[in-house]
């Protein structure tokens, strides 16, 4: 497993290395894309990148959980919660890099 974490930093470099965008202009860019995927989430809409996958936000219903250690029952109040799923020629690659 790599233990290399990818970074709002590294993304910049990337597009100024691909693009030839100034540093900051690319690092303004970055932030822009991913200010903009936030805010849709935040809005409730879906994000759906094509050929990596789709971005969605969820309802989740209060329920009644247990404390594993006592076994006492703890409400879990309602929230929304974030969810990932990746398109197939995303889960292709990934299944690809495993075999190397």
């Amino acid at each position: 497993m790599a233990d290399k974490t990818l970074t709002r930093m590294d993304l910049a470099d990337a597009v100024h290395n691909e693009v030839g965008l100034s540093r900051n202009d690319s690092a303004d860019l970055v932030e822009s894309v991913l200010t903009h995927i936030s805010d849709s989430l935040v809005a409730g809409d879906t994000v759906k990148i094509s050929s990596f996958g789709t971005f969605s936000v969820r309802d989740k219903a209060a329920r009644v959980g247990r404390n594993p250690k006592t076994g006492e029952e703890v409400p879990i109040h309602p929230r929304r919660v974030l969810t990932f799923r990746p398109s197939h020629l995303m889960k292709d690659r990934v299944a690809a890099g495993n075999k190397s």
